[in-house]
């Protein structure tokens, strides 16, 4: 059992993860949640740029936007969808491509894991990253208050959630809020409500909770 054992452990092949090359696709911005500043305007067409995660040569999940290194196996990246956009009634077939959440890709195991980002609204937040926090303006369920969000990858719960404003949906200002700033020391996190004062906070005695399987890389020698 033992050398059986040894066997398979010498015989694992390291996975391939990469990003394929930039691939142009029809969008509009009527449909896609993240393109708040579109409601109530005529739809306009453009391009999405988009990328294949392909892991051992494999299409996996199609991508838009940076990729952020969370740590040096393990990046964050934003998902794009392909949607069904068919009515009952028509008479062709109608696909349309939408940005979605963000996911988590281990380039040593190939796992791509879905992010549960709390209080995540498309139409709303713009995370900035910062080593494995995400900061954002989020939109809870009932839509009427916008609140700070520092969610952080393994985490089951936000590690701040404060309501920084009223939120109406039929009069409200787009961009919700302006890009987060990140500081370092101390660990600080900046939110910039569109109309309102920046709020800041500190984040005090954190440490990483994202859990990375499979064979771990030896350190470079100096």
């Amino acid at each position: 059992m033992l050398l059986s054992s040894i066997h398979l452990f010498a015989v694992r092949k390291p996975h391939t993860v990469g990003l394929g090359a930039v691939k142009r696709v029809p969008h509009s911005t009527i449909g896609d949640p993240a393109d708040a500043s579109a409601r109530g305007a005529a739809a306009t067409e453009n391009d999405l740029k988009i990328r294949p995660i392909v892991v051992d040569g494999q299409l996996k999940e199609w991508t838009t936007g940076e990729a952020h290194d969370i740590t040096d196996r393990s990046f964050a990246i934003r998902r794009v969808l392909h949607l069904n956009d068919t009515l009952p009634t028509d008479a062709r077939e109608h696909w349309v491509w939408q940005r979605g959440s963000w996911i988590v890709v281990d380039r040593t195991s190939g796992r791509v894991t879905a992010l549960h980002l709390p209080d995540y609204d498309p139409s709303v937040s713009e995370i900035i990253w910062f080593r494995d926090y995400a900061a954002y303006c989020g939109l809870p369920s009932a839509g009427k208050s916008l609140y700070a969000v520092v969610a952080q990858v393994g985490a089951r719960r936000p590690i701040l959630a404060k309501k920084i404003s009223s939120w109406s949906i039929d009069d409200h200002p787009s961009p919700a809020c302006a890009a987060s700033a990140w500081q370092r020391e101390p660990l600080r996190v900046s939110f910039n409500p569109t109309g309102a004062a920046q709020v800041s906070f500190d984040l005090i005695g954190l440490s990483a909770v994202l859990v990375e399987e499979g064979d771990i890389a030896e350190p470079e020698q100096p």
